[in-house]
């Protein structure tokens, strides 16, 4: 059987300026993985490149990001991707990760969701004060993006344990929105300070989910902040995120796809 390849976008920003009928992704692999601030929901153009990826790629996963709900709610976001997606011909080649299981063969298993990060405390003004997020999104606070984090956490480690308790022969592949680390490797030089990081990552080295042998690769978004990397534990950890129009990530590119 080929090994699966999937290709890797995030962080498109195809809301401003308006780019949703004008980006162009040319099909490299079968899958297409798209982690997170792609644009907003409320655009109906949002939904019409969903719909290209569509008509070129077998299966889409889609990972919300934080852009993804604002000037709406979290809950109205997933309902209307969700919406949009039962009333595609073929519901099931478009996959929302929020918090899901996919298996892409008989080995190879995807696990999905945004993975808010862990705002720390002592942080929580700064944080609150300094991300859109808690102004662009309706009923949306620190607390409970904290909560949020949790769930995505815990949802993970209970699915890589009983993934390496029941089926150790798979290799799991993990798509994120959220970084889920916070060393150098990961972080744009030039914020490795920033009182507002928590607001983007989190250190999940010491979390069932990254430790286990199972997880080979780990894909996310959201820090325009692009790496390819082997972590200590052999883990492959990546990101290919675009960026803002206007600043875009260095190190971008459309094609690039994972093998596994």
């Amino acid at each position: 059987m080929a090994e699966p390849k999937v290709q890797i976008l995030s962080d498109l920003h195809l809301e401003s300026p308006n780019g949703y009928d004008i980006f162009h992704v040319e099909p490299n692999a079968p899958y297409l993985a798209l982690l997170g601030d792609i644009g907003y929901v409320k655009d109906g153009g949002f939904f019409c490149f969903l719909r290209r990826q569509l008509e070129v790629f077998r299966v889409v996963f889609l990972v919300l990001g934080n852009h993804e709900p604002y000037y709406s709610s979290w809950p109205e976001a997933k309902a209307r991707v969700e919406t949009f997606r039962m009333g595609l011909t073929q519901p099931d080649r478009l996959v929302l990760l929020d918090q899901t299981r996919y298996d892409l063969s008989p080995t190879v298993t995807v696990l999905g969701c945004t993975l808010f990060s862990y705002v720390a405390f002592e942080n929580q003004d700064r944080v609150s004060m300094g991300l859109n997020d808690f102004y662009l999104i309706d009923d949306w606070t620190v607390q409970s993006h904290r909560e949020a984090h949790r769930s995505d956490v815990d949802w993970l480690n209970a699915e890589v344990e009983c993934i390496s308790r029941l089926e150790p022969h798979r290799e799991v592949l993990v798509f994120t929105h959220y970084c889920p680390l916070t060393n150098e490797d990961v972080t744009d030089p030039q914020h490795q300070s920033s009182a507002i990081s928590s607001g983007f990552m989190t250190d999940l080295s010491t979390e069932l989910c990254w430790k286990a042998p199972v997880v080979k690769i780990w894909a996310f978004g959201h820090t325009h902040f692009n790496c390819d990397f082997q972590y200590e534990n052999g883990k492959r950890v990546m990101s290919n995120q675009r960026g803002y129009y206007s600043s875009q990530a260095a190190g971008f590119n459309v094609s690039k796809v994972i093998k596994i």
